[in-house]
Formats: structure tokens, C-alpha cells, sequence
């Protein structure tokens, strides 16, 4: 049975929620209006306002209502709609629930789930097409994931809520229509790689809303010979440098796709890693396909020309070959 990215996660919230009464969800249109992405549609119906609750347009405040929840015993889903709103609440989320657990000396935890959607592409225009999940992986004390696939938007919301310490759950915008067969969804971890596509030639390292981009770009560079591994990060904190370096040192080249502005970005991250683990194991530099160092552009060509796209993917990967026989 075909399902969307969209249902997937809305199932895992209206599964979790049936299962365990202390799981809560709150959010800006949340609950009469289903959602802006329409994934809670009729869970206020089933649940009621006191378990599904619109919250006023503050995310410092109920962000920190859920922070609040949690402390007091709750599994708070908190909803924030999109990843630039998240800015409004970086206070309570870097200063309060990633040092909690650390500034109480281990008494206190957080079991907080802030799920937001991210990327571009949809043009929304610079203020609302940002790809910030680099940030938020800088932060010890939470988890960040990225879920790129149906099974994964599903399992990771439930293995979230069972996490005692706070996870960060990015939802790229491009994502939620895209639709699979699936025969049963259920626990996904929120740690470790997944190899999506296995290859000798060039291991290419994405998450998130460019997997889709990186497997056609691995499609057409196998018409040219060019054998991809394509790997799904999956968790953006912890990463998975095991994962990572196994690949490289198999393939010997490697090309990060990141939707983020490459400086500063988790591409150079991932890059560092690969350097300081699989130096001796590369046959060419590490590249990196990211987006241009401009706020993302509304008119729909310039934004398909800012993001990475698997024609870029595909010429990143064939620099490293130079002329391939």
C-alpha cells in the first residue's frame, strides 16, 4: 500500500497518542486547521483540545510550555512550522532543554520532541527556505534526525518520544508529498547510516530532502559507468562517522550534498571527518554540492538554481574522475 510522508508521521503521532495518554501535541494550527502541512488533520477530534492544543504565534513561549511539560511528566510534540520560526525559540532550546540534564547534574531530563519542517524549494521565498539543521547539530544535549524516507518519518517520531533527553525532528518540505509501498511501519532507531544505494566507485553522503536528488544523480552516473554509494545520514547528531569512513575507504571519493550554505556548513563537518579519519584512503578531494551563498531567491528558476540538483551532483562527481576511461 502506497503511503505519503505526510500520512507516515501523522499516523505516528495518532499512534503514539493512542498508546500513551501522557503524549501531548502543540503547535500554531494545529488542531482545527490539521496542520499548515496537514499532517495532525483530525487528531483534535480524536484526542480533544486539552491533548491537541493551538498555541498563540510565540514559539519562545510555547516552546518553553513544552519544555515545562516534559520537566512535569508529560512527552510533549511540539510543532514549530517552520525551521526559521525555530529562531524565535533557540533560548529555550540551546539555554534550557539541551543543559538541563547537564546543569541539574543528571536529576532532571527533557524528554522533549520539536519536530519543524525545513528546507526550500516551494518558493517561500528567503525567510521561510531555510536548511538550518546544521546548527542545531552543533548542540550537545539533543539529538537531531532528518528523516529522508516513509519509514523513517514514521519510526523516528515513536523512538523520539521514548528518548528521555530532547530530539530535534527535521521534515523537509519537499518530502511530505512523496509516497511508497509499504507493508508495515514501526520503530526506526535514531542513530546509525543507512547505505540507500550500495556502489565501488564514489560514496556520496546527503539527508534529509536531497536523497531523493542524490539517487537520480546516482542513476544517471551509472549510464556512465560511474558506480555511486549513496548514504543516508539519517541522524545528523550523533553522526555516524563509522558508516561514513567504511564507505570512503571502499569507494576512495566522496561528494556531501547539503542543502545548507556550504561555509560553516555540516558538509564541512562531514568533510573534516572523512580527512581526519580516511585521509590516506582518497583518491581526490572530498567535494561538497550546497546551496549558493545567496538568501534563497523566490522566482521558482533562480531557486532551482540555488539548491543542489542532480545535474550539480553529477558534475561534482565526475570532477573527481577527470577523464574516466
Amino acid at each position: 500500500m502506497k503511503t505519503t510522508y505526510r500520512t507516515a508521521i501523522h499516523d505516528a503521532i495518532r499512534d503514539a497518542m493512542r498508546a500513551d495518554t501522557r503524549v501531548v501535541l502543540l503547535g500554531e494550527d494545529i488542531g482545527r486547521y490539521g496542520g499548515t502541512y496537514a499532517v495532525s488533520k483530525g487528531l483534535l477530534d480524536e484526542f480533544g483540545p486539552d491533548r491537541v492544543r493551538d498555541t498563540p504565534l510565540s514559539e519562545l513561549g510555547f516552546v518553553g510550555i513544552g519544555i515545562g511539560a516534559a520537566l512535569g511528566g508529560l512527552r510533549p510534540i511540539v510543532e514549530v512550522m517552520t525551521v526559521n520560526f525555530s529562531l524565535l525559540a533557540l533560548d529555550q532550546i540551546v539555554n534550557t532543554a539541551a543543559a538541563l540534564r547537564h546543569m541539574s547534574g543528571g536529576q532532571f531530563s527533557v524528554p522533549l520532541v520539536v519536530r519543524m519542517a525545513t528546507g526550500a524549494g516551494r518558493q517561500l521565498g528567503a525567510q521561510h527556505s531555510h536548511s538550518l539543521e546544521g546548527w542545531y547539530a552543533h548542540i550537545p544535549g539533543i539529538k537531531v534526525v532528518a528523516p529522508a524516507t516513509v519509514e523513517d518519518a514514521y519510526g523516528m517520531l515513536g523512538a523520539a518520544l521514548a528518548d528521555p533527553d530532547p530530539v530535534i525532528i527535521f521534515e523537509h518540505v519537499q518530502l511530505y508529498n512523496t509516497a511508497t509501498d509499504v507493508e508495515a511501519l514501526g520503530p526506526t532507531e535514531l542513530s546509525g547510516a543507512a547505505v540507500r544505494r550500495s556502489g565501488g566507485d564514489v560514496t556520496v553522503i546527503t539527508y534529509g530532502g536531497c536523497l531523493p536528488k542524490a539517487l537520480d544523480a546516482a542513476n544517471e552516473l551509472a549510464l556512465a559507468g560511474i558506480d555511486c554509494e549513496v548514504i543516508d545520514l539519517r541522524s545528523l547528531r550523533p553522526l555516524d562517522t563509522d558508516t561514513v569512513v567504511a564507505s570512503v575507504s571502499k569507494t576512495h571519493r566522496a561528494v556531501i550534498v547539503d542543502e545548507a550554505w556550504r561555509t560553516g556548513s555540516l558538509a564541512a563537518e562531514i568533510s573534516a571527518r572523512i580527512v581526519e579519519n580516511a585521509f590516506f584512503e582518497l583518491d581526490a578531494p572530498v567535494g561538497r554540492v550546497c546551496s549558493a551563498e545567496v538568501p534563497m531567491p523566490y522566482a521558482k528558476h533562480l531557486e532551482q538554481a540555488a539548491l543542489p540538483q542532480p545535474a550539480t551532483i553529477v558534475a561534482a562527481v565526475k570532477s573527481l574522475f577527470g577523464s574516466r576511461p
